[in-house]
């Protein structure tokens, strides 16, 4: 897996041509990683780009123009290798087409573009959804990084919270115990409240999915330690926050334009809640940023 570098005086980013997956988010100056390095004990991925779905479909079907297709989880784009197509000294350009083997699983003709741009102490990252086929093409796109929790190496998870950009009254929809599918039910989080503080309790029926909030961004932060992880992410209309098990050193946060699917059988994928779609030749764009100090 050839892994490609960008550096500046503050920051230095890896990625790897295997998912177009960020790997390294280094602060020269203390030579600390923000990023999780995939220690199979725990999870065994860094930053997984999840196409073109996000979270798990009912038995991992779909039905589109009286066809059955089956996708697993997050879809196919974190386990295939894209081309670096374009490369200057502060961005990345990775990108990754339709094949005969996408298109038996997933029935569209797509060029997905990652590009990854570093600005000071900010990493923008950017998907470009082309539709090079005939129609309507319907996808789900996502983020999936994990940054270390401590991030360094004094404290415990349980000493960080996550900050976010305005108050906010927001229910988790959970997720169905075993499939991973959204049940239907919520469970109330915050209160007109900022701050939520960490906890592995919170993490205990998987992960926190959430919709309808008003922030444009979240802090991940610890009061006994300057160090921080911001995430920038305005436009998207779901936002995950996930570790993997009790004691797990990491903590995601992950922006999607999409969601899990619902408790019951295959369904139409344009009736999949948080779908998007793109006609012939037409390009979404979507971009989030992370910003470490």
């Amino acid at each position: 897996m050839e892994t490609t570098f960008l550096e500046n005086d503050l920051v230095r980013v890896g990625v790897k041509s295997h998912g177009a997956e960020l790997c390294s988010l280094v602060k020269k100056d203390s030579n600390w990683e923000y990023l999780w390095q995939a220690d199979p004990e725990f999870w065994n991925r860094h930053s997984p780009i999840l196409f073109p779905i996000v979270g798990r479909l009912p038995q991992n079907q779909f039905l589109h123009q009286g066809q059955t297709y089956s996708l697993p989880q997050h879809g196919f784009g974190r386990d295939n290798v894209f081309a670096l197509v374009g490369q200057t000294e502060n961005q990345l350009v990775y990108e990754l087409k339709a094949s005969e083997e996408t298109l038996k699983v997933y029935p569209f003709r797509f060029t997905l573009r990652v590009v990854y741009t570093l600005q000071d102490q900010t990493l923008e990252v950017k998907w470009q959804v082309r539709h090079a086929g005939e129609g309507e093409m319907l996808f789900s796109i996502g983020a999936h990084p994990a940054f270390h929790v401590p991030i360094t190496e004094n404290g415990a998870f349980e000493d960080y919270y996550l900050e976010f950009s305005q108050p906010e009254t927001l229910s988790r929809y959970l997720l169905e115990e075993g499939t991973g599918l959204l049940s239907g039910a919520t469970e109330p989080v915050l209160d007109n409240m900022a701050l939520l503080p960490l906890n592995y309790d919170h993490f205990e029926k998987d992960a926190l999915v959430f919709k309808n909030f008003k922030s444009e961004r979240v802090t991940l932060k610890c009061d006994q330690h300057p160090h921080f992880v911001q995430m920038d992410f305005a436009g998207f209309p779901f936002l995950g926050i996930w570790t993997k098990r009790r004691g797990a050193p990491f903590l995601c946060l992950e922006p999607w334009y999409g969601v899990a699917g619902s408790a019951g059988g295959p369904v139409e994928l344009s009736e999949k809640e948080g779908m998007q779609s793109v006609g012939s030749g037409e390009t979404f764009e979507a971009a989030y940023t992370i910003t470490i100090g």
